[in-house]
């Protein structure tokens, strides 16, 4: 008696689960050579353009996204950077313990009264070396202080840096502005004699009838 209603229950059934299939797999949206969208269940033969967009990242994590995991872990989390100055051997001192141990770390110049001036602003005085270990900061050299704080921070105690890493270039901790080109010299004002136009010479035209001894005022 319910035979005959059997049949179209078991093929709503079926198109329902074929619905639920393909919303579990995701529609691709697919642009085609001519501009044209269309929206299908499958990816398109072009696999790069099933990816999704990427965003640009300039900071700290993309300058890290060679390192090894941990390491790249321990460096966005408390990133390391190093403000030195010239002639100022505890600077050489801090950057060799740094270049040693394998952390990877940003250095800063100190060497224009902008930059000493910004120096203090940032660490209440202006000697050199100045580090920052994520929030702590380190005033001065000293090994033992400066490997407890790595080691605190979780920096690995042998280098893990990839033999291709190349450390960042130092970059003064006042950006350097253009020179603006000095405007150019005006050119001295005429003298009021050369502008002026000197009235012609009178011209003699000698007697005339009207002006027979040709006197002329």
């Amino acid at each position: 008696m319910h035979k005959p209603l059997l049949a179209p229950l078991l093929a709503s059934l079926l198109m329902a689960l074929i619905s639920a299939h393909a919303q579990a797999q995701g529609v691709y949206r697919i642009v085609g050579p001519d501009g044209k969208v269309t929206f299908s269940d499958r990816p398109p033969a072009d696999a790069t353009s099933a990816q999704p967009a990427r965003t640009t990242n300039t900071g700290p994590a993309a300058a890290n996204a060679s390192l090894p995991f941990e390491l790249r872990q321990v460096a966005n989390r408390f990133p390391v950077t190093l403000y030195t100055g010239s002639d100022c051997a505890p600077c050489v001192s801090a950057k060799k313990l740094l270049t040693q141990r394998g952390v990877p770390f940003t250095e800063r110049t100190v060497s224009t009264n902008e930059d000493i001036a910004a120096l203090q602003r940032l660490s209440g005085n202006s000697s050199l070396p100045f580090g920052t270990v994520g929030g702590q900061q380190l005033a001065g050299f000293s090994d033992t202080e400066w490997t407890q704080y790595l080691d605190a921070a979780g920096y690995p105690k042998q280098s893990q840096l990839p033999a291709n890493y190349r450390q960042p270039a130092p970059t003064p901790l006042v950006a350097v502005k253009a020179v603006e080109a000095a405007p150019a010299a005006s050119a001295p004002p005429a003298r009021a004699a050369a502008q002026r136009q000197r009235p012609p010479a009178p011209v003699n035209e000698g007697p005339t009838p009207s002006n027979p001894a040709g006197i002329r005022f």
